[in-house]
């Protein structure tokens, strides 16, 4: 049970991590915010250092779970779907991405 999860855990901190990532991006931060692009100034810094962190958290909580054989192959098939998640949740529904971007960095 526990290694279920673990592996819970990695998928939603990749989500977030690839989120995160996505977010530091001029245009996708315009995008979720729902301001014009000219006005986007995203806390970049902030934003790469917690999806990279993210990122990294599940990785340690896929080798916790399996070996580092499989866990490394979870782990790349976890970044991937996040990845597509957040590509369809930014094309059909921008503000679900909201909800994690709530807070207002300070850049």
């Amino acid at each position: 049970m526990p290694d279920a999860l673990y592996l819970t855990v990695a998928a939603l901190c990749c989500f977030l991590g690839m989120a995160w990532l996505a977010l530091a991006m001029d245009v996708h931060w315009a995008q979720v915010k729902q301001i014009p692009l000219a006005n986007s100034c995203p806390p970049k810094v902030t934003l790469k250092v917690l999806g990279c962190t993210a990122l990294s958290v599940s990785l340690v909580l896929c080798l916790m779970a399996d070996r580092p054989s499989i866990a490394g192959l979870v782990w790349i098939m976890l970044m991937i779907g996040s990845a597509v998640a957040v590509a369809f949740a930014l094309a059909k529904k921008p503000g679900v991405l909201k909800l994690i971007c709530r807070i207002e960095f300070k850049a």
